[in-house]
């Protein structure tokens, strides 16, 4: 086996020199490994500690493979790690229990796809790194969180076109628990998109803790608890940062007595944050008697185009203010559809259409595309950002495709937002198609373009249901060194080439 040169810091600028004179890149000296029955790796943990920027690792599918998978060495920002599963017969390769976890991200610039992963003891996935993507990847069966960033070490992660289900436990545990240090990562963001959240065993579905949360054309249903759950930091100076949440584009649907959203604080910590949510679809079920929750320190509220329904009649507030510190959030909104039955609308909403019924295509099989002469076509706003001092930076000013139905959508088959004059009010525009369903075949990486860590860019929550806690996850510390890997290049000149050398 070829082994990597090691040179000393001292030969660093000559290594640079000869780099520019030979006109390598780093993508020059990336290796493809290739994992799986027959293959020169029987599984990940072979080749974990091996990898460098811009590396490949190919994964067979239809085969299962062992967790308690540590990946430590740290790619770049130009160069990735990317660890990706080539599907086989129709089905991914799948990393199945471990010890207490299935898969750690310590390593910074990595881009996760096409996986099943299950049965982690503990947790199925942890991240505590920057700058990494994880896609087109099944999550499920997980007794405590399905995917888990924690509070310390972990900045931004795009998690898109995949699916988590059958996780958490109780009330302090959840399918996707994030979080971002603000202290190692400042300005971290969190992006879910593109995905099916549904089916919790426990917590809540989507429960973060991040700096900033941009939450777009996911599905989310059927949590225990909250849908979303947008709160603020654990073990973090509050000084620090400003917590902000975008969300456009969603359905979110509610099976519990719980809130769609709750956001703002939960005893831990809390944002002053701003928040704004746009073209969602809020879908509550017979239980539910609040929709839209702040809780604590909360800075500005925008909702513009969203829909309120509730399954079945009695009274359901819009927006209720528990716990508040500070001075009162700024409240604006303008075009919303509200059922009739639902109470405590701001004072601060414009436009809005209340009635019975939304004009669904057909409510009873979740079908919640507008139908025939739905009063949700041409209704609402493409005003959609509020320009003044309590706005959140950087909004998705509109929504540009739209969630698929109950299902997640493989990188490549997002649908777009059919465009017209004015927006329609709700998650789907008048004509919206249903997507293709998933295909394992089609290796998931078509569609994505280069974002953060690959990542696709989309364009440019004491009454019934009030007190969800959270717990601090600090785990510790398992960075492995990240070497240089310009300076190693001089030995390896002679020695390597691009994707057509395969390590055995």
């Amino acid at each position: 086996m070829i082994q990597r040169a090691h040179i000393s810091k001292k030969n660093v600028a000559s290594v640079s020199v000869a780099l520019l004179l030979v006109g390598t890149s780093a993508d020059a000296l990336a290796d493809t490994y290739q994992v799986g029955p027959g293959k020169p790796y029987a599984n990940l943990n072979e080749v974990q500690d091996l990898l460098q920027p811009g590396d490949v690792v190919e994964v067979d599918g239809d085969a299962t493979y062992p967790g308690d998978i540590h990946f430590r060495n740290h790619g770049s920002p130009d160069a990735p790690i990317t660890i990706r599963g080539i599907p086989l017969n129709r089905r991914p390769p799948v990393l199945s229990g471990g010890d207490e976890w299935t898969v750690v991200l310590h390593g910074d610039h990595y881009v996760l796809e096409n996986f099943e992963i299950t049965g982690g003891p503990e947790y199925c996935v942890v991240h505590k790194a920057h700058d990494v993507t994880i896609r087109n990847t099944v999550v499920h069966d997980c007794p405590n969180h399905g995917i888990l960033g924690t509070d310390a070490e972990s900045g931004s992660l795009t998690i898109e076109h995949s699916e988590v289900y059958a996780c958490g436990s109780g009330d302090r545990k959840h399918q996707l628990y994030i979080a971002t240090d603000e202290t190692m990562h400042p300005g971290s963001v969190f992006r879910l998109q593109f995905t099916f959240v549904h089916s919790a065993n426990g917590g809540n579905n989507v429960k973060s803790r991040a700096e900033r949360n941009e939450i777009y054309y996911n599905w989310i249903e059927g949590a225990v608890y909250h849908g979303l759950d947008l709160i603020g930091p654990d073990g973090q100076e509050p000084s620090l940062a400003r917590e902000d949440s975008d969300v456009v584009g969603n359905v979110i649907v509610t099976t519990s007595s719980w809130q769609v959203a709750r956001f703002g604080g939960d005893a831990t910590g809390s944002t002053a944050g701003r928040y704004r949510f746009v073209n969602n679809t809020f879908f509550l079920g017979p239980e539910a008697n609040v929709a839209l929750r702040m809780q604590e320190g909360v800075e500005s509220v925008e909702l513009h185009n969203n829909v309120f329904f509730k399954q079945s009649d009695g009274e359901v507030e819009v927006l209720r203010h528990t716990d508040p510190i500070g001075p009162d959030p700024v409240v604006r909104g303008s075009n919303n559809w509200i059922q009739d039955g639902f109470t405590e609308v701001p004072a601060a909403f414009s436009g809005a259409l209340r009635g019975a019924n939304p004009g669904f295509t057909d409510p009873s099989s979740f079908d919640l595309r507008p139908g025939p002469g739905s009063t949700l076509i041409d209704t609402g706003t493409n005003t959609t950002a509020v320009k003044d001092a309590y706005a959140i930076p950087n909004p998705l000013e509109a929504p540009v495709y739209v969630p698929q139905y109950r299902m997640r959508l493989m990188a490549g088959t997002q649908v777009e937002r059919p465009r017209k004059g004015i927006l329609d009010i709700g998650a789907y525009e008048e004509g919206s198609p249903v997507a293709p369903p998933p295909d394992w075949n089609t290796g998931g990486s078509g569609g994505a373009t280069a974002g953060s860590g690959g990542s696709s860019q989309p364009a440019k929550p004491a009454a019934s249901g009030e007190d969800s806690s959270g717990c601090a996850c600090h785990l510790s510390s398992r960075h492995g060194g990240s070497a240089g890997w310009l300076i190693l290049a001089l030995g390896l000149l002679a020695t390597r080439r691009r994707s057509s050398h395969r390590r055995g």
